[in-house]
Formats: C-alpha cells, structure tokens, sequence
C-alpha cells in the first residue's frame, strides 16, 4: 500500500479527471461525435499526462530535495530510474494509442509528447515553460478533434483551454515561494475573459451531437461517469437518456437544456478557479498559492463542459462535468500540484 501510495503521489492520479474532457470536447468542438476512436484519444491522453508526470519529478528530484523533501523521488520511496522508465514507458503508450485512432490523431500525438518532454526537460524554469505547458493542453484537445476529422474546426477551443493552462502554469511557478500577488491577480482576470468567451457563440437551436440515440459512445460515457459520480458521492442515479420517443415537450427541453447549460457550467468554472485565485491575490503565501494552482486544474473539468455545451453537446458536457466531483474526492487524499 506504501508503494502503490507513492505512485499515486508522483502519477498525481487524482489529476487525471481533467484529462478526458480534452478529447471529448475536441471531438464534438470539431463538429462530430465521440466514437471508438476517441476513447483511444482518450487513453493516448492519459497516458502522456502521466508520463509527464513522471518525467516532471525525474528532471526536478534535486530541487524537490530541497523544497518537497516529502515528494516520492526525494523521500526514496520510488528510484529515479524508476520514474524514468515509467516515463518512457508510458509515452511509447501514448503514441501507440494515438496510432491505433489514425493517421491524423498520431500526427497530433506526437508533437503532443515532444512538448511533453520538452517542457519537463529543458522549458519547464524557461520565460517559454507556461506557453509550452498551454500549448499540450491545446495539442491534447486537438487530438480529440482529430478523431472526427475536422481538427480545425477546434482550434478557438483549443485556444481557450491553453489560454487557462498558461494562467495556471504561471501561478504555479510561485507555488512553493509565493510572495507575489501578480500572478493570481492575473489568472483571476483571465478567467473572468474566458468566463465571457466560453460561452459566445452557444447553441440557441443546435442540436448536434447531443440529442437522440445516435450517439451511442458519449451515452456509454455519460452513463458510466454519471454512475461512478453517484458512487463517490453515496447518491443514487438514475439514467434514461436517449431512451423513447422524442416529443415536442421533449425538444423544447433540449433546447432550452441548450441555451442555459453553457451558462451554468461556466459560472461554476469561474467560482471553480475564481474563488482561490482571489484568496491568494489577497495572501500570496505558498499554501494558499497552492490550493489556488489546485483550484486552476480541477476548473480545467468545467471549462471542457463548457466548450462541449457551446458546440451542442450537452450529453457529452455533462459526462465531462461528471468527472468533478470523482477527481475533487480524490485530490482530498492525494494532491494534484
């Protein structure tokens, strides 16, 4: 149990709860559905973040000597050989998964893992470590969209979410000193514009992927995150969507589903990451600089939804915003940051 606890800790596995939205709000951004091939993004997804992971800890042992001395490397309870192996292992996963989704989720996949590893190697304490950490994060949401065949169509919704990773990457970068009050100041302005852009453009009558039985993958999505949710809050669920005949009542309620959903959802990412950007704008110590940099990657769950919601996708937004309270559970046990 000790070891397996160690690698939680340096995996960060509760983090991976914002990892599936990439894809899935890719997929449907890029104006198609989540399919077989977009669970295969979704694997490749998990595991280059982990392999990251992996690598973060591997480049960063000797500094975390000094200022993390309880992280898994510096503690000895894993070798860094270990970890970099690991890291090996897990990105030759990734790209084998990217491969199997096709020709163009391969072509994204692997400057995807470049970025990665350069970051983790050589950009990470860079003026460019922010930048490259928000371009994966829009690479990785690329890489959903390229399993419908239309990747362009997801670029504005890329740019939003590497926009959101650039403000928490920059905050994070003061995480174990703090001391500076600018970053949070920043990150929280950011996300009152993304709050705003996130939701221009929703769906009024569009009905795409999010209506009817066709689409089956984001059902199956949907009903396993909507019961797993049920499970780690002790409530019960009950699933019926796309099931029956459609009415007109039932049409009315998609679209008004439709017009308000992108809304709530980005009102709960901006209290997500809002409401610990400003604790520590107002005390910049490295505690509360933390837990607002944790804050910033669990509202990375909620800002996914929204993108999803906006493309008419209100299925595939609610098996993204599902994953919240599961990873916000986990991350009591083992820290995201």
């Amino acid at each position: 149990m000790s070891r397996a606890r160690a690698w939680a800790e340096l995996l960060r596995l509760p983090a991976l709860f914002t990892v599936p939205g990439d894809a899935l709000s890719g997929a449907v951004a890029a104006g198609g559905r989540p399919n077989p091939r977009t669970l295969l993004a979704i694997g490749s997804s998990l595991c280059l973040y982990e392999a990251g992971m992996a690598l973060n800890d591997w480049a960063d042992r000797a500094e975390d000597a000094a200022e993390r001395p309880h992280r898994p490397l510096p503690s000895g309870r894993i070798r860094p050989a270990s970890a970099f192996t690991a890291a090996c292992a897990l990105t030759a996963a990734g790209l084998g998964l990217a491969a199997r989704a096709g020709r163009p989720a391969l072509a994204v996949a692997a400057p995807l893992a470049a970025t990665v590893w350069a970051y983790d190697l050589a950009l990470k304490h860079t003026p460019a470590g922010p930048v490259a950490m928000a371009a994966a994060r829009g690479l990785d949401h690329l890489l959903g969209a390229a399993t419908t065949g239309r990747p362009r169509e997801a670029l504005p919704s890329a740019a939003l979410l590497g926009t959101h990773t650039l403000a928490v990457t920059t905050v994070s970068r003061r995480e174990t000193q703090g001391g500076t009050a600018l970053p949070p100041l920043a990150a929280l302005a950011v996300t009152a514009v993304l709050t705003l852009l996130s939701t221009r453009g929703a769906p009024g009558t569009k009905r795409a992927a999010s209506t009817g039985a066709g689409d089956r993958t984001a059902t199956v999505i949907a009903t396993a995150t909507a019961t797993a949710t049920a499970t780690a809050t002790g409530t019960g669920v009950g699933v019926g969507m796309g099931a029956g005949r459609r009415t007109p009542a039932h049409d009315r309620a998609g679209l008004t589903l439709d017009r308000v959903l992108p809304t709530a959802l980005a009102t709960v990412y901006a209290a997500t990451a809002g409401r610990l950007y400003t604790h520590a704008a107002l005390n910049p110590s490295p505690p509360l600089t933390q837990r607002a940099v944790g804050g910033g990657i669990r509202a990375t769950i909620p800002l996914q939804a929204v993108l999803a919601a906006r493309a008419g996708s209100g299925l595939t937004a609610l098996a993204i915003a599902a994953l919240a309270p599961i990873g916000r559970k986990y991350a009591k046990k083992v820290s995201v940051t």
